[in-house]
């Protein structure tokens, strides 16, 4: 485990447990300026990589981020994805990386962007880049049309900036504390599935296996589907991914529809496992209730749909 890493695990242990939704399509309140036991820990040392000829000090980084105010970062490129969603890849200072806990997102907002009442209008989103990556912080955004904050973002050139706040913390992952976890992503929602199976995945102690389950509306739909291919040939062991398509074309051949209760139990872990076993959901707010409940306000709310109906508890699932 590189030293960034066990720094980020070791800080994320003891972060609180934070909401996060992923929206598509609907509309959304402004989110609580203040963090939740938040604060980042810049590193305390130097790690070093050894070579068969020589040992090199490995580059100390600090944090681009502020838990407490918005910073200004400044747009480097942005790479299209598909018809409607880019890579947008934000230019952080020399020796800083974002350093994020895993699982946490940002906050992100622009002056130029206020609601009615001439309030700044703020929205989370959680970053595809590794926290340990110097110099830059992409997020993968997603063009709603009722979505100002996206519309707005899609707007952007190369040289404008954003202020972004972090980090908002979610999950405080622990390392093998799992013996098997169920991923149920819908759109935009594999964000935050993509960052904790990025960190965990690429560490040699994981002994967690990860089952993704991830629905959209077409095939051209499915982000970052390249990467998480790449992940289920590279760890074929610790990782499978099944993708659900709403709107099948002829040449498909996966499941289509919508998540139901006969597709979870023939690919996520039985609540049998007890402790050893845990379900994150992420997606659009009537994909969330269908599969584990409403979320309530800021609170996971309680347990419902098809999660509970398969015999899965409230501490078995948790949904970003």
């Amino acid at each position: 485990m590189s030293f960034i890493r066990a720094a980020n695990w070791a800080r994320s242990a003891a972060i609180t447990t934070r909401l996060y939704s992923t929206e598509v399509g609907a509309k959304r309140s402004n989110l609580p300026l203040y963090l939740v036991g938040a604060g980042l820990a810049a590193a305390g040392a130097y790690g070093y990589a050894t070579s068969v000829t020589q040992e090199k000090p490995k580059k100390l980084l600090t944090s681009a981020l502020d838990p407490k105010n918005f910073v200004d970062i400044k747009l480097k490129r942005v790479e299209p994805y598909n018809n409607n969603t880019s890579t947008f890849v934000f230019e952080l200072p020399e020796g800083q990386a974002s350093l994020l806990p895993i699982a946490s997102c940002v906050l992100l907002k622009s002056d130029n962007l206020k609601d009615a009442n001439g309030k700044p209008i703020i929205r989370p989103y959680t970053p595809i880049s590794p926290s340990d990556v110097e110099g830059e912080l992409a997020f993968l955004i997603k063009k709603y049309e009722n979505g100002n904050v996206s519309k707005y973002i899609h707007s952007l050139s190369p040289g404008d900036t954003l202020a972004v706040k972090g980090p908002l913390p979610k999950w405080p992952w622990k390392m093998n504390e799992f013996d098997e976890v169920g991923l149920i992503a819908g759109g935009t929602g594999i964000t935050p599935m993509y960052q904790v199976l990025q960190h965990t995945l690429a560490d040699k102690d994981n002994k967690t296996k990860f089952k993704l389950i991830f629905a959209n509306i077409s095939e051209p739909d499915i982000l970052l589907r390249e990467q998480l291919d790449a992940m289920k040939s590279k760890y074929p062991n610790r990782f499978d991914v099944v993708y659900v398509i709403d709107k099948p074309s002829e040449k498909w051949k996966g499941p289509t529809g919508y998540i139901d209760a006969n597709l979870i139990k023939h690919h996520i872990a039985p609540p049998s496992l007890g402790q050893k076993v845990k379900v994150f959901v992420c997606g659009p707010p009537p994909q969330v209730a269908a599969i584990a409940g409403k979320k309530a306000g800021m609170q996971q709310g309680e347990l419902g749909g098809v999660l509970k109906q398969l015999g899965y508890t409230e501490d078995q699932v948790y949904k970003f």
